[in-house]
């Protein structure tokens, strides 16, 4: 790695330190524990692994430990502004009935209201997609909706342990603040023990009742897991569908194509009324990893899954990959304009943008 002088060297050069000390178990970061849990197609007794395929990249340990970490540090991708303006939002504190109101807050982080439920996606405040907050890929959309402004939140869904999407300083504040029920893949719930966070864990497949008609069921998705030394593999990646009278609300979480049938399994639970999709961090200087769909493949599964409408995600926030940080959107339209489908149907927002979500056709 080349370490510059000066100020920004001593930040690189203490930041790779200490991430080398995480990832070589110098650092007093606690091991997720497993359970006693039985093998199955996607658990060979100590790590979860696709069953429809390669783990790619990031999902091969050879290719972690400190060389990852500094990447993740220096990577020499660093193209984006430091900063796009952003007019924050202040949501109702409920939407009752049948409308549903979507806010996206940045990359993954969104606030969907219906039937008088605040749902939150993966919520992320932190300045930096990071274990540590002098280093790693730093936000340059600040979030859509301040934390202090947002609604009373009942339910949080969260996809995986990775940084982007688990912020364990947001997840506290929440916690305290609501006491909402958290549906997470398995093992992620003993991670955020360690925070004094409960949550409810299922595998693949698995459901939660919230409300009469309102389960929560965790669909299977295409990735991988790692948050600390030691537990490479060792928490499930998911994603969800929400039964919701009118249609169902979908997110994939993380997921690169694999097999491409997440889409079909999670369409086989009800019609879907609206999908969160990712369509970023998708352009990789390597070898292709196939943890994350682009533009492309979101296109694909919104037409597998027979969504109605669909929001982009996993984009334009960290610089994780060398796309540029408004490419994601751009490719998003060139590919609904190649299969003639109304953009009105799949947009991608800005930080704080609301979205009224129409009902589906027939839906009293």
């Amino acid at each position: 790695m080349r370490v510059r002088g000066g100020r920004r060297g001593d930040v690189i050069r203490r930041g790779s330190a200490l991430l080398a000390a995480i990832t070589l178990g110098g650092c007093a970061v606690p091991r997720i524990a497993l359970g006693a849990l039985p093998p199955s197609d996607h658990f060979d007794g100590q790590r979860f692994f696709n069953p429809d395929g390669r783990q790619g990249t990031g999902g091969d340990q050879s290719r972690h430990g400190v060389s990852m970490l500094e990447r993740m540090i220096s990577p020499g991708h660093r193209t984006w502004p430091k900063s796009l303006p952003v007019t924050p939002s202040r949501p109702p504190a409920r939407v009752p009935g049948s409308a549903m109101l979507v806010t996206w807050i940045g990359h993954s982080s969104v606030l969907v209201q219906t039937q008088g439920l605040n749902i939150l996606i993966d919520p992320v405040w932190a300045q930096r997609s990071s274990p540590v907050s002098f280093a790693g890929p730093k936000r340059v959309r600040q979030p859509g909706v301040r934390l202090a402004d947002l609604p009373p939140i009942d339910l949080i869904l969260l996809s995986h342990d990775h940084y982007d999407h688990l912020d364990t300083g947001t997840m506290k504040r929440l916690w305290r603040r609501d006491r909402p029920l958290i549906v997470t893949g398995l093992e992620n719930d003993r991670l955020l023990a360690r925070y004094g966070i409960k949550a409810v864990a299922r595998d693949w497949g698995g459901r939660v009742p919230f409300r009469p008609g309102i389960d929560v069921i965790v669909n299977r998705a295409h990735h991988w897991s790692a948050h600390g030394p030691g537990d490479h593999d060792r928490s499930l990646w998911i994603g969800f569908t929400i039964t919701l009278p009118g249609g169902n609300l979908y997110y994939a979480g993380d997921t690169g194509p694999g097999d491409m049938r997440w889409a079909p399994e999670a369409r086989a639970a009800g019609p879907v009324r609206f999908a969160l999709l990712p369509i970023g961090a998708y352009h990789f200087t390597g070898p292709v990893t196939d943890n994350h769909i682009g533009p492309d493949d979101a296109v694909r599964a919104f037409g597998q899954l027979g969504a109605a409408y669909a929001l982009g995600v996993h984009w334009g926030t960290f610089e994780l990959t060398p796309e540029g940080v408004n490419e994601p959107r751009d490719k998003l339209g060139i590919a609904l304009r190649r299969e003639r489908i109304d953009p009105a149907r799949f947009r991608a927002l800005e930080a704080g943008e609301t979205w009224w979500i129409p009902l589906m056709p027939g839906a009293g």
